[in-house]
């Protein structure tokens, strides 16, 4: 399965019909492997298809190998229906692969620039969550620039809300409370973020890129990059909106990267 050529007729090449799930693997044993199960399994109910079985799927970490590997795992609504029309009875494809993996150390302690995306993500409630294959979307906002000291980009969505970043999920500080945009009209519910909100308490708000404005700090996560501190937030145009200090001793970096197996300080 790991080398699956799709036919040109899979609903997931054709139409984005699948999902998806990154994990980071350390020496053949996978972070946050349940959470990225149990999301895999929601989607896969959600869409209305068949989940892969465990079975299948608890062997593949250790067959990642030595090192840090980032498994990706694609699980499509396989081919038949007509068109747009599903399959009654689908019979899912999936494939995976493995990537040695570097991540960025100077980003989680020296923070990074940001900026606004003009695109806006179409609100869906019923894709809201969900790490589908239909990712146009993210693709173009991230097309939006190409300056390497920009690393990434916020998104809105068409009412104007934050959602997510690109790839990672969004948090902020704000009058002691950490906050983090609400994912049900659109984005994806990233597993760091889960693992975060069972730490501690994420207030999940309806908010314009002004109330970031008034964070005492901020950070984009995922559950392959860890924590970054944003140090500077700049409008889709350029302009410098906001910048923070970034913090020796980040609580949410010291909360998060245990769980990834990642330092917590600098050289440890």
């Amino acid at each position: 399965m790991r080398d699956l050529m799709l036919p040109l007729d899979d609903r997931g090449l054709a139409y984005g019909d699948g999902l998806f799930e990154t994990v980071l693997v350390r020496d053949g044993q996978a972070l946050l492997w349940e959470a990225h199960l149990a999301r895999l399994a929601e989607g896969c109910a959600r869409l209305g298809l068949p989940a892969p079985p465990r079975a299948h799927l608890d062997p593949l970490p250790a067959a990642c190998g030595a090192g840090l590997q980032v498994l990706k795992l694609v699980v499509t609504r396989g081919s038949g229906g007509r068109g747009y029309r599903p399959p009654a009875e689908p019979e899912p494809r999936w494939a995976w692969r493995a990537t040695a993996f570097e991540p960025a150390p100077r980003r989680w302690f020296a923070g990074v620039e940001v900026r606004l995306c003009a695109l806006r993500l179409g609100r869906q409630p019923r894709l809201a969550g969900l790490k589908h294959l239909a990712r146009l979307e993210n693709v173009l906002a991230r097309q939006e620039w190409d300056d390497d000291t920009i690393a990434e980009g916020l998104m809105c969505d068409s009412e104007g809300y934050l959602v997510e970043a690109t790839a990672m999920n969004l948090v902020w500080l704000r009058q002691g409370r950490l906050e983090t945009p609400l994912l049900d009209q659109a984005g994806v519910a990233g597993t760091l973020l889960a693992a975060l909100d069972a730490e501690t308490s994420l207030q999940r708000v309806r908010a314009e890129p002004q109330r970031l404005l008034q964070a005492e700090a901020a950070w984009v996560c995922n559950s392959v990059q860890g924590v970054w501190p944003i140090r500077v937030l700049r409008d889709a145009e350029g302009a410098v909106l906001r910048r923070w200090e970034v913090a020796a001793d980040d609580s949410l970096r010291r909360l998060a990267h245990p769980l990834l197996g990642y330092p917590v300080e600098p050289d440890s």
